[in-house]
């Protein structure tokens, strides 16, 4: 039988303010277990939490950026569910009327084609607390800093079929987040995770499979696999004349598997009721309007403006603006570069792109500027330096060792346009290889490319290539 796979994902973003959603308490990473936790997050008697107005106005700009409808009414409930973490005994949050809603992206896959997703909700709520489990001798111990941080839920509707179709949706979401600067997107700190609704289906059918929940995977590479290895769990269920349970599951990385947690809780578990400490939020066309001036230029439409003002590659506009700081490096280059468009994509997602992989930086941390590429890239365009040249030209620039113009002048790597002097060593090469002259003009046209390694040997890479593939046909025709 022929399986069709059913994913939705819900993202939790944490947003980015100073103090947390209902209290003053700092939001700040990294600091001593509970010395972030004041009164109101802890839950404590005659306490009360008055809304940090940020976090609408960042919630707003999600969905306006989505296509979303921002709603004008929405509601604070309280999710009533008992666990160590959750000092309340329940979660403010929103059910029945959430801020954002109905809206879409349209994410790009690896065969080119683009599939929009839709965004069933996205509502506000506060943070539960931590659970650690190390270093306390068998026991758990309970860092409550977390609790009362501001997130936005970000809920798809069940529209991808496939785990890397859940992984273009989550970095575009990813990317969303940082370009309009509402979450800083920090896996490793927690402040972007999802969960993964996973069900299967035989193919054609319509209705959807029984689904399992996949808990906190907080990396694109697990996301990818946890839903791969539940794929395959639940076909074997149903293939080996079982049935698939609804649960919460655990993402396991270090037996990349799952495993269940508990049964998977439907909405009438948590009680949910509106909470009576905190009124409906209400925004006008004013408010909204206010937002909506703040955008930034979004991935979408920057990456259309990448192809038409910059002439590039569609693949390349997609990977330059995969991220706000990398297609700011871009422009920097192009504009530092005299306009090289195309030359600076190839340069940024070739050279650049591989070094800082191999060196495990971010691009804000490249050791190459934006601003020094660009002047590299100056010198290839103006044939001072080949490409290749260029790129040992980079690799002297990575070590510090100065701009391209510094480089080229200390180690004396400047390109030979001059073409007398070009075609003596052209004349020079081919008079010591007469055998395989008379090879070429006997037909083995593909010695060419021997000529010309000799030549650029003979040069030690700084002849202008385009010449010496010139002279050399000249002259190997007789002319």
């Amino acid at each position: 039988m022929e399986w069709e796979v059913v994913i939705g994902l819900e993202i939790h973003t944490q947003l980015s303010t100073v103090s947390k959603i209902f209290s003053g308490a700092s939001t700040a990473y990294g600091a001593e277990p509970n010395t972030q936790a004041c009164a109101v997050d802890l839950g404590l008697p005659g306490v009360l939490p008055v809304l940090n107005e940020k976090v609408v106005e960042l919630a707003a700009r999600f969905g306006l950026a989505t296509h979303s409808t921002v709603a004008k009414r929405s509601v604070f409930a309280r999710k009533n569910y008992f666990y160590p973490d959750l000092p309340k005994g329940y979660q403010i949050s929103q059910f029945e009327l959430p801020i954002v809603h109905d809206g879409y992206i349209d994410i790009d896959l690896e065969d080119d084609t683009t599939r929009r997703i839709g965004i069933t909700r996205a509502h506000l709520e506060e943070d539960a607390g931590k659970s650690l489990h190390e270093d306390f001798q068998g026991e758990t111990g309970i860092d409550l800093n977390r609790a009362g941080t501001p997130l936005l839920e970000i809920v798809s509707e069940p529209d991808m079929r496939s785990a890397k179709e859940a992984v273009a949706y989550m970095k575009k979401i990813h990317a969303l987040v940082r370009y309009l600067e509402i979450c800083d997107g920090n896996m490793q700190e927690g402040s972007f995770r999802c969960d993964a609704n996973v069900s299967v289906r035989p193919k054609g059918q319509e209705a959807f499979g029984t689904r399992a929940e996949i808990k906190n995977i907080n990396s694109f590479r697990f996301v990818e696999r946890a839903i791969n290895f539940e794929v395959e769990r639940q076909i074997d269920v149903i293939e080996g004349g079982g049935k698939v349970v609804q649960e919460t599951r655990l993402y396991d990385s270090d037996r990349d598997e799952t495993r269940s947690m508990r049964s998977k809780e439907e909405a009438n578990d948590y009680r949910y009721f509106p909470d009576p400490d905190l009124l409906p939020v209400i925004l006008d066309d004013d408010f909204i309007e206010s937002v909506r001036k703040t955008l930034p230029e979004l991935p979408d439409a920057k990456r259309e403006r990448f192809i038409t003002q910059y002439e590039l590659l569609h693949r390349d506009a997609v990977v330059l603006t995969g991220s706000r700081e990398m297609a700011s490096y871009f422009e920097l280059a192009v504009e530092a570069s005299g306009g090289e468009g195309q030359l600076a994509a190839n340069w940024v997602t070739g050279e650049l792109s591989g070094l800082l992989n191999r060196e495990g930086l971010d691009i804000d941390a490249s050791p190459v500027s934006a601003e020094q590429l660009g002047g590299l890239l100056k010198r290839i365009s103006d044939n001072t330096i080949s490409g290749k040249i260029a790129k040992q030209v980079f690799e002297a620039m990575c070590q510090g060792e100065g701009d391209a113009d510094t480089v080229i002048e200390k180690k004396g790597l400047k390109q030979i346009t001059d073409t007398g002097a070009i075609e003596k060593m052209v004349r020079d090469v081919l008079d010591n290889n007469p055998k395989q002259v008379e090879q070429y003009r006997g037909g083995q046209e593909k010695l060419l490319g021997f000529f010309v390694g000799q030549v650029m040997k003979a040069t030690q890479g700084k002849a202008n290539p385009g010449e010496v593939n010139k002279i050399l046909k000249k002259l190997l025709s007789g002319d």
